[in-house]
């Protein structure tokens, strides 16, 4: 059904799409709306906000709200064309300044960490402190994760199609660390690891961490991963796995649909290279069913699943899970013996908010918060950067990519924008071998308020700035 403010929203939306109220006229004054709608001023209010992001409105001070027909729709990203073949890895030091306790001055664009105001704060303090009173159950090392918190990861596995018992799942410290535990189960040291280009830098770190090389697969904004591309490279290369964000990837929102799920499966399944799956945003999803994930499609326990509650419930938390199929001896030993277990009260905590249903309940509004923000901030980035800007169109999730005019230096922005105390992530973080220089990454999951808005209004300028030092017209 969505959020009440959002439905009033997409029916004025459509009045001024049929040209009810055309461009230029003032719309009827909040009492007046209110009214019409059977809803409160402050509904209203919200929903002047959103259209405003979608670009539908704009406020005059002391005149009210008029209609202003969005710009052309800014265009998509191009599809990725990386480098072909292996390269070693190597964290940037970059990565570590986009979250150091500096930042917290910074208007947050960069990292992918929603606002607490997106989070369900006051339902988890509440869980916490009822889990904190389980004396001693909450003193033990819980491995491989409390039976509670497993049974309820294992029922919303099920749900998906992924036919599962709590013994099939170990609890992880977020879904990081279930990555580098699948990796280590499934390579060794100079193996070879076939991501998406451009890839969330996370699991470049992971494969930084287990010493692994990699090799980049081209992708495209909307459908993902090149399974083209992929089946290329495993006849070229001895890969030894595969790391895909399957559903609202970090950092172009791409979304695989169902066959070409199935078909990477399938793939992967004849080459014998596992299949490890970052589910991380698969509950954010807009409109429509929930994302099926790969693992619905294992009939043979090569997809080692991975995902958290971190981008829904709480970063703090650090708790996330693996299913690893075939490979499950082989990650709970190296779970085992790299620290013990995963804390507790955070799994009883998450758990009993899982099964008493407030994290559906949280997820029904929480969607729609995250799609009117990333449809706010895409506008918003249409109007203020220069022509020649293309920005990707999400599913799901709350990070949007940007790809500037020609060869416009990202990076060079990025500085810019700090001296400002605006932090944004540079495409070159994205890659192993510097590719995306001319790309940003935007943190879409903040309120809208006049700082933010600001600060995109300022990175068109910069951008715009920097794209005339190099000659971009």
């Amino acid at each position: 059904m969505g959020i009440l403010y959002s439905r009033v929203a997409d029916q004025l939306q459509t009045l001024i799409d049929e040209g009810v109220y055309r461009e230029g006229e003032r719309l009827p004054g909040v009492r007046v709306l209110s009214r019409q709608f059977g809803v409160s001023v402050s509904t209203i209010l919200q929903a002047h906000q959103t259209l405003e992001g979608r670009g539908y409105l704009e406020a005059r001070e002391r005149s009210g709200h008029f209609v202003r027909l969005p710009k052309l729709d800014t265009p998509e990203p191009a599809m990725s064309q990386p480098r072909s073949e292996p390269s070693p890895v190597s964290a940037r030091d970059m990565a570590l300044e986009l979250c150091s306790d500096d930042q917290k001055r910074m208007v947050p664009l960069a990292a992918a960490i929603p606002h607490p105001d997106f989070l369900p704060v006051r339902q988890i303090q509440q869980a916490t402190l009822w889990a904190a009173r389980h004396g001693y159950e909450t003193l033990d090392y819980a491995f491989p994760g409390k039976s509670v918190f497993r049974r309820q990861v294992a029922q919303r596995m099920t749900a998906l199609g992924c036919l599962l018992t709590p013994d099939d799942i170990l609890a992880t410290n977020g879904a990081q660390e279930a990555i580098i535990l699948a990796l280590r189960a499934v390579t060794e040291p100079g193996d070879i690891v076939a991501v998406e280009s451009p890839s969330f830098p996370g699991i470049l770190q992971a494969l930084d961490v287990v010493g692994l090389r990699v090799i980049e697969i081209p992708t495209h904004p909307t459908d993902g991963l090149s399974l083209e591309g992929l089946e290329l490279a495993l006849e070229q290369w001895p890969i030894k796995a595969c790391v895909v964000v399957t559903n609202h990837s970090n950092p172009m929102g791409a979304r695989l649909p169902d066959e070409r799920k199935q078909a990477l499966v399938a793939m992967l399944e004849r080459a014998r290279v596992p299949l490890i799956e970052d589910d991380i945003y698969g509950d954010l999803y807009f409109d429509g069913e929930r994302p099926r994930p790969a693992k619905a499609f294992d009939r043979t326990g090569n997809v080692i699943y991975c995902s958290s509650f971190s981008k829904t419930i709480s970063p703090g938390l650090r708790l996330g899970w693996m299913i690893p199929g075939r490979y499950h001896a082989e990650a709970r030993q190296q779970k085992y013996f790299s620290n013990l277990a995963t804390a507790t009260v955070p799994q009883l905590a998450v758990a009993r908010f899982l099964e008493q249903g407030g994290y559906d309940r949280y997820l029904r509004q929480a969607r729609q918060c995250y799609r009117d923000a990333v449809e706010r901030m895409r506008g918003a980035v249409g109007r203020a950067f220069p022509e020649g800007t293309a920005v990707s169109r999400p599913q799901g999730g709350f990070v949007l990519w940007v790809q500037l005019p020609g060869k416009t230096s990202g990076t060079r922005v990025y500085q810019l924008a700090r001296e400002e105390a605006i932090n944004v992530a540079p495409g070159r973080m994205f890659s192993t071998t510097d590719k995306y220089e001319n790309c940003l990454r935007l943190n879409g999951a903040n309120p809208w308020s006049d700082r933010v808005e600001w600060a995109i209004q300022r990175l068109g300028a910069l951008v715009e700035q920097v794209a005339g030092e190099s000659g971009t017209d």
